[in-house]
């Protein structure tokens, strides 16, 4: 069945949980709240849930069994999947395509990750991995990232100060976020140092948080009474190996599944009101300005600068704060962008709604090995 004869497929009921570090509260005891205020927002009972999906990178076996135990929601498929940053958001294309292939009618995806469980620092690479083995990190790499692109296009430290002002900005608006609280460029650039140019607050904090979603088939919309959000496309692709030399500055992995999922949603740049991209460094999102094409190559600061990507400008991007104020419990941030971008649509992000919002796009990519740009990315986009 190809994408054109697919059910159509709706987001009925969304939830998430304050993200943040909470190491006296199991995984399991994170989870269940959020995956039982997601159904009630629903409109569904959690006897008509057929199957469940869930993405978690760090949370060990049987996830979805734990979390689902106590609300005693077992006895249906439940499908665990890891694939790094991108787990909770390729839970979702899974959902998703299940559901728009006949398979299942009403389905829930949940994110979830407790970070605090690895006792603090960079996440870890596979120590098999060459790269890593010789002392990559995330925070490395894109530092890296960072420097060349200051050096192609006239970027200062300032400039990616920027984007973290933004995203504290945005943060203190939202309720679930870990940081909430504004910062002044002069905190950005006296903040600890981490790996040139970058200071802390160039980084996404990690911690524990959980993400729950409920999509149902366009035939049972109305059985759930809710104002539905539909999802005009969900796109998965993996890296592309290249050995040798590789251009730090273009995203490739991005740009491809930008272009793929544009043509597949059947819109473009200009028609995207709001956007929830991986900004796990501050130069990620200015990468990802390009990417996606709400700019030039090269032009990123500029368009930062110019208020557009800022609540009230032209097309807002991550409203929620982002990785670097909302927090990133890896598994739970891609379901959390999604609930981010379904509340826009609705008109229910109470503080920082961005104001007529109808389309939405959710970003997330997953994790770094030698070679690849990155190892997967999902780009999900939705329509009011």
């Amino acid at each position: 069945m190809n994408q054109y004869n697919r059910r159509r497929v709706a987001v009925t009921g969304v939830a998430m949980s304050q993200f943040g570090k909470r190491p006296d509260v199991t995984l399991q005891d994170l989870g269940w709240p959020v995956v039982k205020q997601a159904i009630a927002d629903s409109g569904f009972d959690r006897k008509q849930i057929e199957a469940v999906y869930c993405g978690s990178a760090y949370g060990g076996r049987l996830v979805g069994q734990r979390v689902l135990r106590p609300l005693g929601m077992l006895g249906i498929p439940v499908v665990n999947c890891e694939n790094a940053c991108s787990s909770g958001a390729t839970a979702f294309r899974e959902a998703w395509l299940a559901i728009a292939n006949g398979v299942h009618d009403v389905v829930l995806v949940m994110g979830i990750d407790k970070l605090t469980s690895l006792g603090g620092g960079v996440l870890p690479g596979q120590p098999e991995d060459h790269e890593v083995a010789v002392g990559m990190s995330m925070p490395a790499l894109y530092s890296m990232r960072a420097r060349r692109y200051m050096h192609e296009h006239g970027v200062s430290v300032v400039d990616l100060a920027r984007v973290a002002v933004k995203a504290h900005k945005h943060g203190a608006l939202n309720p679930w976020a870990q940081l909430r609280k504004e910062v002044s460029l002069e905190q950005v650039l006296a903040s600890r140092p981490v790996a040139e140019p970058f200071t802390l607050m160039h980084c996404c904090p990690t911690g524990d948080g959980a993400s729950a979603v409920v999509l149902c088939a366009a035939d049972r919309v109305a059985a759930s009474g809710r104002k539905p959000v539909w999802v005009a496309t969900s796109h998965l692709t993996s890296g592309k190996y290249t050995s040798g030399f590789r251009d730090m500055t273009t995203p490739e992995i991005t740009i491809r599944g930008a272009a793929h999922a544009y043509e597949e949603a059947g819109v473009g740049p200009d028609d995207i009101s709001v956007a929830e991209v991986h900004d796990a460094f501050t130069i990620a999102e200015l990468l990802y300005y390009e990417a996606f094409g709400f700019c030039r190559p090269g032009e990123a600061v500029q368009l930062l600068q110019s208020g557009a990507t800022s609540l009230g400008g032209r097309i807002p991007v991550n409203p929620s704060g982002g990785l670097l104020s909302k927090g990133h419990p890896v598994g739970a941030t891609g379901i959390a962008q999604i609930t981010e971008i379904v509340w826009q649509l609705r008109g229910e992000a109470t503080g920082r709604q961005v104001e007529g919002a109808k389309v939405g796009l959710a970003h997330c990519t997953g994790g770094g090995i030698s070679g690849l740009d990155h190892g997967a990315c999902a780009i999900n986009v939705f329509t009011r």
